[in-house]
């Protein structure tokens, strides 16, 4: 079989993978979606959408990761090929991470509805829907910059992540004052802020995904740096 040959079944093999993680990015960009969604109307079924949504994004982690292990294998792939691999599996299990947290969400809008608060709940749903909005569409041009491989759209990730960390301890202030104003909110105050923490940890897996991209493109490590920093070990 000759070196071309082989080229091309493994740029479609790389190919075929790419499209999965996409896909799986979109179904967890929905689960968090949804999850929101439930929250805010108190849905149970949408709730348990998301959770049955969960078992559907495990599976595609363990047969993504299954195939890229036969490809490094079969294949082995040196220099960008080998780090697309990897990012690849970097990306899938942040992606799973995401639909945890979406699963979260869920499961703490089911907790609510079965302890009778969604009656009587006075609490900013509507910021935590806001909140989420900003994490979904960062998690949106994560997966965009994936598609693409494009570095500037992925330092744009970066930088915006600080707006839904700035967004988290704005609620976290609210939520606190709901509390000591009345303490009969405690109890839905703390299971909003561990929603608004799972919301902020979306935004922060679309920053991982943003990191592995700028990777894969320009071999870079450059987690744990301020963005100013990455700009300039990207430029």
């Amino acid at each position: 079989m000759s070196d071309r040959h082989l080229s091309t079944q493994f740029d479609a093999e790389l190919s075929g993978i790419s499209t999965r993680v996409l896909e799986m990015g979109g179904l967890v960009e929905s689960q968090v979606a949804q999850a929101i969604f439930a929250l805010t109307n108190f849905s149970a079924d949408i709730a348990s959408q998301v959770l049955t949504q969960e078992e559907t994004v495990n599976a595609m982690e363990i047969g993504i990761d299954r195939d890229l292990s036969t490809i490094i294998a079969r294949r082995q792939p040196t220099a960008r090929d080998l780090r697309l691999l990897i990012a690849i599996s970097k990306t899938i299990a942040n992606l799973e991470r995401v639909g945890d947290e979406a699963a979260r969400i869920a499961r703490t809008v089911q907790r609510l509805i079965n302890t009778g608060v969604s009656s009587r709940l006075r609490l900013p749903v509507s910021d935590l829907a806001f909140e989420s909005e900003l994490a979904v569409a960062l998690l949106r041009k994560a997966l965009d910059a994936f598609a693409r491989l494009d570095v500037e759209k992925a330092l744009e990730v970066l930088k915006q992540d600080d707006q839904i960390d700035r967004e988290f301890e704005g609620l976290l202030r609210k939520l606190i004052t709901f509390m000591m104003e009345d303490p009969r909110t405690i109890s839905s105050s703390i299971d909003l802020v561990f929603v608004a923490k799972a919301i902020e940890r979306v935004g922060d897996h679309a920053k991982n995904l943003a990191e592995v991209i700028i990777y894969v493109v320009k071999g870079t490590d450059v987690r744990h740096n301020p963005v100013a920093t990455v700009e300039t070990m990207v430029r």
